[in-house]
């Protein structure tokens, strides 16, 4: 009897996590489309400014009523807010200015599931299975092979400089997000802490943002560039945030990390039908070893 709720559970967080990772897919090619018309932080600030303008009529309830406890847990909040909120998208959208995009999505797909899997087994001792390992290695293969286009030989040939740095921190930001998550305080009511973390994280950058104004010129903002932002705002921050934190606690972060590794397939078939980009039996066969990757670190839960 029990073992049914756990099981739909397990099925719930999995279909979270895939949409999580099919929303956050399209970050990429917004960030890509507009990074000539708005410099990074800027897109930070204003990306997470507008999360917390949407996300503040539903959390203002829960946020008076659990003042309480957000003040006692201030500490836990702004170290959850300067990594997943502050500085994950904002390292990411810096490093867009200086790498490849091939390099941006291998950094950033492949080192942070394992740090989120390793951060997992130190901190909040979960365990690494033989399955879940054969996973992780499984989906870093398809990922490979879908970045290196079939021809493994050619990540022999990449290089990396200052905005592959930028990247690898990103992954860094994000995979300790993910393992402070799962310690979020009971009491606090996920609307609540988004609420919170994106209004943190837009405080953060405030500074740097105004930094930032002068140094670049003033943007011009379009009917494109306002869509875009509160695509970032509340598709790929309110949404995917609250979805993305269910998922983890229903399947664990180690294992909800993997799940990371859809978003480059994603990215590769968006870019295809809004960009026109060449969809080949490449994409096709990274896919199906992702899949078949996190069919098999999930195997034990059943």
């Amino acid at each position: 009897m029990n073992q049914q709720p756990a099981q739909r559970n397990i099925y719930i967080g999995i279909g979270l996590a895939v949409l999580a990772a099919f929303i956050w897919s399209g970050n990429f090619v917004v960030a890509r489309a507009v990074k000539s018309d708005i410099p990074p932080i800027g897109l930070s600030f204003y990306r997470w400014l507008v999360a917390s303008i949407i996300i503040f009529p539903f959390a203002i309830k829960k946020f008076r009523k659990e003042w309480r406890v957000v003040k006692q847990s201030w500490h836990y909040l702004f170290w959850a807010s300067l990594t997943g909120i502050a500085l994950f998208n904002t390292f990411v959208y810096i490093g867009a200015h200086y790498t490849s995009a091939i390099n941006l999505a291998l950094i950033g797909t492949t080192s942070s599931p394992i740090m989120a899997i390793i951060f997992a087994r130190i901190f909040l001792k979960e365990k690494i299975g033989f399955l879940k390992l054969a996973g992780l290695i499984t989906c870093i293969i398809g990922v490979l092979f879908l970045l290196s286009k079939g021809d493994f030989r050619n990540l022999l040939s990449l290089q990396f400089g200052e905005g592959d740095l930028w990247v690898l921190l990103a992954a860094f930001c994000f995979a300790v997000y993910n393992t402070l998550v799962k310690k979020k305080p009971a009491s606090i009511s996920p609307v609540n802490f988004l609420f919170v973390i994106f209004s943190l994280g837009a405080l953060l950058l405030l500074p740097f943002f105004l930094w930032e104004t002068n140094q670049y010129p003033a943007v011009e903002w379009n009917i494109p560039l306002l869509l875009s932002v509160l695509y970032l705002g509340l598709g790929a921050s309110v949404i995917c945030f609250l979805i993305w934190n269910i998922a983890i606690s229903k399947l664990g972060s180690g294992r909800t990390a993997l799940f990371g590794n859809l978003i480059p397939v994603f990215s590769s078939i968006e870019a295809a039908i809004i960009l026109h980009e060449e969809f080949t039996w490449v994409h096709i066969t990274s896919m199906i070893i992702i899949f078949i990757g996190i069919v098999l670190a999930n195997w034990k839960l059943k």
